[in-house]
């Protein structure tokens, strides 16, 4: 299958073209360690990143709030080691997290070089379901700022990925129409079923090499674009 047809590429941010999860870990490690915690970071984000997509999950259908987020997928992980955190400190970490977590710019193997082989052939474009704050800075810290016409963010539509006002956003932001637009992103929920089901055709990120019985088209590599685009 390709998609030379289209026009308009609209790409997630997070776990697709910038490396979340090696940037997340970065970020703990500079915290925990200006805080003096003895527990490793690798100890730390094997109970954190399920409880982080968990708690992205319902953020994302509004069952917790911003704020909520933050606050409980540490305080979560706190609970589990055993580590007796006040409230308030929980809170400056997550003030430090959101701090330093775009200040380091790791993106996933192919990234650079699959944007500058489709920019000058496509319009590219990010929706994300990101605080806007921090999506921009990682844009920018990352360098890949410069590749896109338009940046959608959650907070600028008034709903989230896999909701379709943000698509409908995204693309009138683009002035682009359904037919001629493609969502690539790492979540099958939020990206590709979110896009699917408001008419655009969608590439699964999968990275990860998940198992899935979805017939969605998929790359394990973000490389594999120039074969379809």
């Amino acid at each position: 299958m390709t998609f030379y047809h289209k026009k308009h590429l609209f790409f997630d941010l997070d776990h697709t073209l910038w490396d979340f999860d090696r940037n997340s870990a970065a970020a703990f490690d500079v915290i925990f360690k200006e805080h003096g915690f003895d527990f490793s970071t690798e100890e730390f984000l094997k109970h954190y990143v399920p409880r982080n997509q968990y708690y992205w999950k319902l953020y994302q259908v509004n069952k917790v709030s911003h704020e909520d987020l933050r606050y409980y997928r540490l305080k979560d992980v706190f609970d589990v080691l055993g580590v007796d955190v006040s409230r308030e400190i929980i809170h400056q970490l997550s003030e430090d997290y959101i701090s330093h977590l775009p200040n380091s710019n790791h993106l996933f193997d192919g990234a650079i070089e699959v944007l500058e082989y489709l920019q000058p052939h496509y319009n590219l474009h990010i929706i994300t379901n990101g605080f806007h704050f921090v999506q921009d800075k990682k844009l920018r810290n990352a360098n890949i700022e410069h590749f896109f016409q338009t940046v959608t963010n959650s907070e600028m539509a008034g709903e989230k990925k896999p909701h379709p006002i943000i698509f409908e956003h995204a693309l009138s932001l683009a002035n682009a129409d359904k037919q001629e637009s493609i969502m690539i992103g790492d979540s099958l929920e939020a990206d590709v079923e979110g896009a699917i089901n408001f008419g655009m055709d969608a590439i699964f990120f999968n990275a990860e090499k998940i198992a899935t019985s979805q017939p969605v088209y998929q790359i394990n590599h973000l490389l594999e674009l120039k074969n379809i685009l």
